[in-house]
């Protein structure tokens, strides 16, 4: 009964069009009200201690990080020496776009910051040199959803703190199914491209590579010295948030002088506005995490999936199936926050890392982002390359499906996580 009503009255809430922060909030209060405990003083603390997390303080400098890595120029670069060094092959700049979001991810984390970045350089240009703008736009947003899985991720440092999972941990287990997903999608493009008759751009010279790969050095930078500060202890996720930002802000004011102080103001502001949205997001959660844990839900959860705790895989892939399925209509935060603490102690019950499930949740989320009707990066596509929303639809289908391969391959073979892992925090 108990689990109806969390349901339902997020369901409600959310129906009627209530922001899910505040439907979040009235599906605490009608389980507190249910459990006969309502006191506006417990949600108040369970509010406020929501958001006072020393972790969480990754997510403003992560989001200012790849504000300024747009508006400063580094995406810019990025793009620039993709183009350089594939734009000439058949169906070359959508791998273009690929390889640029797997570098810009390792930037940021955002999902929506880089697909706006890339959607605004790279659609003219594909539709211009003859490729099919809606496949084009559906590229770049399933291109775009590697970023939260990509270290440094905001997805894993939101579930890091609802799961209490080691965050430096999960940056490091993102790196290699982050790079698969963009194979996968290299693959899938490869396919639809060479149907295709398109204009392919002059090669670049061997001078014109040098001169890109200078001119994106510093750019590349970043994600180095996240990874290896990361791998060597030498600073906490938070702090590399910190780096980030501060790195971020010296090349695009100092080294290539893009950002001028008169935009900072701005840049700073639009920053703030989306940590503000995720900040309460996280805030309004912990008070249905706590009363998720009162009630005892977790335990009716285990109940309702013992036949699958015998055989772990089966479980995760019933699990998975059940993402996919909230990912169709909600979006990766806030399935991020309620359904973390439902499931964090089914899969420690099944004896499953919580490491490994963490990498294929924020997966399954990530996708999630470009799952219709919802699916947030393709409303970012749709509005800059100014499309319908169904047709971008159409044409993220390929590239989601084999997205979906590769999340369900890790599934089937743990090991293309964890031996990396093991590898990487010795």
């Amino acid at each position: 009964m108990t689990v109806l009503i969390f349901v339902g009255a997020l369901l409600a809430a959310m129906a009627i069009g209530m922001p899910i922060a505040y439907s979040l909030l009235f599906s605490g209060v009608a389980l507190m009200w249910h459990q006969d405990l309502f006191d506006p003083q417990i949600l108040a603390q369970n509010v406020i201690n929501g958001a006072d997390s020393f972790p969480l303080l990754a997510i403003p400098f992560f989001m200012l990080a790849g504000e300024v890595m747009n508006v400063g120029g580094l995406s810019k670069r990025i793009v620039g020496l993709a183009i350089a060094l594939v734009g000439h092959l058949r169906g070359g700049l959508g791998f273009v776009a690929i390889i640029s979001a797997c570098m810009m991810a390792a930037l940021s984390g955002s999902a929506v910051a880089d697909t706006a970045a890339l959607a605004a350089l790279l659609l003219p240009m594909m539709v211009k040199a003859g490729h099919d703008k809606a496949r084009a736009g559906g590229l770049i947003a399933s291109a775009g959803i590697i970023a939260p899985v990509i270290p440094p991720s905001i997805g894993f440092v939101v579930f890091g703190v609802a799961a209490n999972v080691s965050i430096g941990k999960l940056f490091l287990a993102g790196i290699v199914p982050g790079l698969l997903m963009g194979v996968g999608i290299a693959i899938a493009w490869w396919i639809v491209a060479s149907k295709e008759a398109v204009t392919l751009p002059p090669a670049s010279s061997g001078r014109q590579k040098l001169v890109a790969l200078k001119d994106s050095l510093w750019a590349l930078g970043l994600p180095v010295i996240v990874l290896f500060g990361l791998k060597f202890g030498v600073f906490t996720p938070t702090e590399a948030g910190v780096v980030a930002a501060v790195y971020a802000l010296f090349v695009a004011t100092v080294v290539y002088r893009e950002l001028r102080v008169s935009q900072l103001y701005t840049v700073f502001v639009s920053a703030a506005k989306i940590t503000s949205v995720i900040m309460f997001l996280v805030a309004a959660s912990m008070v249905s995490a706590w009363l998720i844990t009162v009630a005892n839900i977790p335990e009716q959860v285990i109940d309702m999936l013992s036949p699958f705790m015998d055989n772990p895989m089966l479980l995760l892939i019933v699990i998975m199936l059940l993402v996919m399925v909230v990912g169709t209509a909600m979006d990766m935060m806030p399935t991020i926050l309620i359904l973390t603490p439902v499931l964090m102690p089914v899969i420690r019950e099944a004896g499953i890392d919580p490491v490994y499930f963490g990498v294929l949740f924020i997966m399954n989320n990530a996708i999630g982002l470009v799952t219709p009707p919802v699916g947030s990066v393709l409303n970012v596509v749709a509005g800059v390359g100014k499309m319908r929303l169904d047709a971008v639809a159409r044409g993220v289908l390929p590239f989601m499906l084999a997205q979906f391969i590769v999340m369900f391959l890790l599934v089937f073979f743990p090991q293309i996580v964890m031996v990396p892992l093991h590898f990487l925090t010795k």
